[in-house]
């Protein structure tokens, strides 16, 4: 009986460490998921060198000095929100970074090549824009906040993030020693506090993939008055930008 016991004891052990080292090395195909680029969207075309990678961003040139720039969730063609933002920033020129991977950029995406392309990014529009707004999505939320850390930006506009992807990663998969196996964390709250552009939040009333408690979180790290936080009734992570109300918001105050 206590051999029995012992079989299965080490079973179940060599088991869950097999599933830990699995995840260990296959977890940024469980964040990532890179799209192609859509054909039929009319847009401008950039391409930035960004250390050894080089990088396509869906452009809408404007002459002037304001420009966004943006950084789209773990599973978007950005190319796709050209439209919207186009609507919701008629004045401004955009800058869409495609992810290493994804719509053509070389390379593999990781958290510290996503922050070195997006602060190359931003310093190659300030050559042509002297106000830049910063936007991201889902998981460009962590590389738009890091951003806005690092760089001027005039305005930081954040759709459903998170406080931390390792928060979130905890959450989901109390049952795995996340904190010892995940690489990119994606700890927003650790750059919050350096953030001095005016930053608007923009939550999903039924987000079931970034809780809206975490959002929450998040705004609490900025400085006092930096951030305010605004909730989009009856959508989800997925269908907040569907909103009638959300070009108008995100847009306010551009």
């Amino acid at each position: 009986m206590i051999r029995s016991v012992l079989t299965f004891a080490v079973g179940a052990l060599a088991a869950y460490i097999l599933i830990c080292a699995m995840v260990f090395a296959l977890q940024r195909s469980l964040i990532y998921f890179p799209q192609p680029r859509q054909p039929g969207i009319p847009a401008s075309m950039l391409t930035l060198d960004s250390g050894a990678e080089r990088i396509t961003v869906t452009t809408r040139p404007r002459p002037g000095a304001a420009a966004l720039v943006y950084f789209g969730g773990n599973a978007e063609d950005v190319a796709s929100s050209l439209p919207g933002l186009a609507r919701a920033f008629p004045d401004h020129a955009l800058y869409l970074m495609h992810y290493r991977g994804y719509g053509g950029s070389t390379g593999s995406p990781s958290e510290a090549g996503l922050f070195a392309d997006a602060i190359a990014l931003f310093d190659r529009v300030r050559q042509d824009h002297e106000r830049i707004v910063v936007v991201g999505r889902s998981l460009g939320s962590g590389v738009a906040v890091h951003l806005a850390s690092r760089r001027p930006a005039v305005r930081l506009v954040l759709v459903t993030p998170y406080d931390s992807l390792l928060g979130l990663a905890e959450q989901r998969f109390p049952w795995l020693p996340v904190r010892w196996l995940l690489r990119d964390r994606f700890e927003s709250w650790r750059y919050a506090p350096a953030v001095a552009a005016p930053t608007l939040i923009v939550v999903a009333e039924r987000d079931d993939i970034v809780p809206v408690a975490s959002s929450e979180a998040l705004r609490k790290r900025f400085r006092p008055g930096v951030a305010a936080l605004v909730r989009v009734a009856g959508t989800d992570h997925n269908s907040i930008s569907d909103s009638d109300e959300f070009g108008p918001l995100i847009g306010a105050g551009r």
